[in-house]
């Protein structure tokens, strides 16, 4: 036999299958099964086991079950071995075995589901099993006006029992009611009601419904007794709770007028909390809401809940450091030389925390910066936070925004609400434990809003030099100054950052790294950083630079130095194996062990095409995390001059190649294309990364480029990256990111960049070792990028017929 046996028939299929004469006999003395009812059955017995097994083996898997009647002089269960038909009840149940399962002690488990009942003809003798002969019995029904009233009562008795039952569904009722027949309905009452062996197996004998009704409805009487008795005593107990807790305020309030009077520990309690506000050094508004909510404490039970609530409220007011302040370290060149020493690099916002503790050291009274540090994700922005904080010699405190939905985070609850606490501000200032620290508001681009409110609508009284010295926490209810404190976040992207709160802060750009600057940091932070966590030293591993070299340009390609960091990660856990495994010699990582350690490289160091294409042009773009290289790719074919565009684009970058084809084709003269040269040609144009959204003005010039390299069959130079927006006119106007475009382009091997001219005074943000690798042209006019971009025209040109030889598509480049 299986572990398990399963079937899944419906209870009509169950009730209306049929089954031979001579079944297999099941006896029991602890259960009475009903027609149409499933319940569970245990046995122990390997005879009953046996021969159930042998049931389940048969097509029908039915069996008879019956009562055992009481045997006199023997108290002990009868043998299996040797039924006898004046052992049985008469009256037994066929049943369906649903389901068969051996417990772990060996017993088995069943799923069982009433058929009908049978009378017990006969045992016959000499079987492998115990088997039983018998004969389908009919409910006997009967149609009266008395049949129908005591049904009704029955079933309404039964509802009643249901409501004054505990832990019983209310549906049980409904249950009765959607139950077809008669006989159904009390056989199912039958089940639910509190009753022995043999009162069961009485109902079940009996054949007659009317009769079944009358003997359930004496059973249901009584228990419907028993449960209005229970619930009585259980009210009557609830009166005496009710008393008992009477006696428990009285003495309550005895005890708070002993302590009143300065005989209980309340009193001590309020003596030093008094004690405490005095040390803390209170503001006045802030002082008087503090001995206002301690006369209140003083007039409470100490047992009230009011007083725990005012109890945490004072010990809050004690605890925020109204009037601790650090001393600041005013030493310019020694706070110039903490953050050289922590961050190799961003030079903006290093030089703007130096000019604030240059004008500090001046005028002691200046109000802390609000600046807003963006950029791309791995750059050093929130470890910035912690360098300014050291070098002013501040406490630092870190908020997390990412993902914060709800304004009390920022605001507090008021203290109306159960669980109430101040909000993260004034849980920082606490944790802190002076009123002027470092305070980093992380991802503040990351904010969200919903129906429990708007945080960044909060933040716009803490970031706010004219208003944050009136702070108000909901929690607290009494202003806090926030002007000492410096507020740094940080934020990848400004576009989802709310105009007014944007309007509020300093925005400091940290872009991208330059190979060179990302070749210095690793040399002087992360191999020591990750040699160090991975329990080795420099006696043990030394990665030389040519390595690191390889390791920056041939696998990482990132703005931020995370994935950088990763890799040398990889390489000293692969030393650090070594020397567990026995090695005693120092390690020396080698550019061309790098495969060994990192696997073969991930990136080309040049991503530029080989070879001059047509309808292919190197588009500049900015994303998030830094600066990325776009390859746009247009092909045409015979049609009626549309313009198709794919690559998911937005709507302002569908715009922008549309201003872009209408100023091509008002050029064709000048191009030296004769004729409505588009007429009989459809363009199609491709940004690859198709799964990636793409929008923005700035790939203007790049559209205007490829449509103009696809009508003149001109390639367009392999090295040549451009970006800007273009008017109807043909102008080229300016736009932002200029530094990390730049700088994705020297990471592709591009060699030539085009601007637009207005862009000319943001060259200075690109490095010099980029600018000395990478020749910036710059363009007011599509035709000046047209000039630079496109190979020299060849000597055939187009007509308004139809191209002569077949369209070529570009070779796809990856990104």
């Amino acid at each position: 036999m299986a572990e398990e046996t399963m079937i899944d028939e419906t209870t009509e299929a169950i009730a209306k299958r049929s089954f031979p004469p001579d079944l297999p006999l099941l006896a029991t003395n602890e259960v009475v099964i009903y027609p149409y009812m499933a319940a569970p059955l245990l046995i122990d017995d390997e005879t009953t086991i046996h021969t159930v097994e042998q049931a389940m083996k048969t097509g029908h898997k039915v069996v008879a079950l019956f009562g055992r009647q009481p045997v006199e002089g023997d108290s002990q269960d009868i043998d299996t071995r040797d039924l006898r038909e004046h052992h049985l009840c008469p009256i037994g149940t066929a049943i369906q075995l649903v389901r068969a399962q051996r417990a772990p002690d060996g017993k088995l488990q069943l799923l069982v589901h009433g058929v009908s009942r049978v009378l017990l003809e006969r045992i016959p003798a000499d079987t492998q099993y115990p088997t039983a002969r018998v004969k389908e019995l009919q409910d006997i029904e009967e149609s009266t006006a008395h049949f129908e009233a005591l049904s009704r009562n029955v079933i309404g008795q039964f509802q009643k029992a249901v409501d004054l039952a505990p832990n019983v569904p209310q549906e049980m009722g409904e249950a009765v009611a959607s139950l077809p027949e008669r006989g159904q309905q009390i056989d199912f009452i039958a089940t639910q009601v509190n009753l022995d062996f043999e009162e069961r197996q009485k109902i079940l004998g009996e054949l007659s419904v009317r009769r079944r009704f009358e003997i359930v409805n004496t059973y249901l009487n009584r228990e419907v007794e028993i449960l209005e008795l229970r619930q009585k005593i259980q009210t009557e107990a609830a009166g005496t709770i009710e008393d008992a807790q009477r006696e428990f305020y009285l003495r309550q309030q005895m005890k708070a007028i002993q302590e009143e009077l300065g005989e209980g520990e309340a009193s001590r309690e309020i003596d030093e909390l008094r004690e405490e506000i005095v040390k803390a050094d209170l503001p006045d508004e802030a002082r008087e809401e503090a001995e206002r909510e301690l006369g209140r404490m003083e007039s409470m039970p100490q047992a009230s809940p009011e007083y725990s609530v005012s109890r945490t409220y004072l010990d809050w007011m004690v605890r925020v450091p109204w009037s601790a302040s650090s001393e600041d370290h005013l030493d310019v060149k020694a706070a110039e030389k903490q953050l050289d020493k922590d961050h190799y690099g961003l030079e903006q916002p290093k030089e703007r925390i130096l000019e604030y503790l240059s004008v500090r050291s001046l005028k002691n009274d200046v109000r802390g910066p609000i600046l807003c540090l963006v950029g791309p994700p791995g750059v050093g922005k929130t470890s910035l936070g912690r360098s300014v904080a050291a070098a002013m010699g501040r406490e630092f405190v870190r908020m997390s925004l990412g993902g914060v939905r709800d304004e009390s985070e920022v605001r507090g609850h008021r203290r109306t609400y159960v669980g109430a606490l101040p909000g993260r501000i004034i849980q920082g200032l606490r944790r802190a434990g002076t009123n002027n620290p470092v305070f980093m508001l992380d991802e503040i681009d990351k904010l969200g809003s919903d129906f429990r409110g708007d945080p960044s609508s909060a933040l716009l009284e803490v970031l706010d030099p004219e208003q944050n010295h009136t702070f108000v926490d909901h929690y607290l209810d009494v202003a806090f100054d926030l002007s000492n404190v410096v507020f740094i976040a940080t934020a990848n992207s400004l576009h989802s950052i709310p105009p007014a709160l944007l309007d509020r802060m300093e925005v400091l750009e940290v872009s991208g790294y330059t190979q060179v600057e990302k070749l210095e940091i690793a040399k002087r932070y992360l191999v020591p950083k990750q040699v160090s966590e991975h329990g080795l030293t420099s006696k043990r591993i030394y990665i030389d630079k040519g390595a690191l070299r390889s390791v920056v340009s041939e696998y990482t390609r990132e703005a931020g130095l995370r994935n950088l960091e990763r890799e040398i990660g990889t390489i000293c856990r692969k030393v650090a194996r070594k020397f567990a495994e026995g090695r005693q010699r120092r390690v020396r990582v080698k550019e061309t062990d790098l495969p060994d350690y990192l696997g073969p490289p991930r990136f080309r160091q040049e991503l530029a095409e080989t070879s001059n294409e047509v309808g292919v042009v190197a588009g500049l773009a900015w994303t998030p995390v830094g600066g990325d290289v776009l390859f746009v790719e247009a092909t045409s074919t015979p049609g009626r001059g549309r313009l198709r565009l794919t690559g998911k684009l937005g709507d302002v970058m569908k715009e922008s190649s549309e201003a872009a084809m209408t100023y091509i084709r008002s050029q064709g003269e000048s191009l030296g294309l004769s004729g409505a040269f588009w007429e009989d040609t459809d363009v199609h144009v491709h940004v690859p990364a198709g799964a990636v959204p793409k929008d923005g003005p700035s790939a203007g010039v790049t559209m205007a480029t490829v449509l103009a390299s696809v009508y003149t069959d001109r390639p367009v130079k392999k090295d040549v990256a451009m970006t800007g927006e273009v008017t109807l006119r043909g102008k080229v106007l300016p736009i932002g990111g200029v530094r990390d475009k730049v700088l994705a382009a020297h990471r592709a091997g591009i060699r030539t960049v085009i601007l637009p001219e207005d862009n000319r005074k943001d060259l200075e943000e690109v490095p010099d070792s980029v600018r000395k690798n990478v020749k910036i042209r710059f363009a007011e006019h599509v035709g000046q990028v047209l000039d630079q971009a496109l190979v020299k025209k060849r000597t055939s040109n187009r007509t308004t017929a139809r191209p002569s030889r077949p369209t070529r598509s570009p070779a796809a480049v990856a990104n």
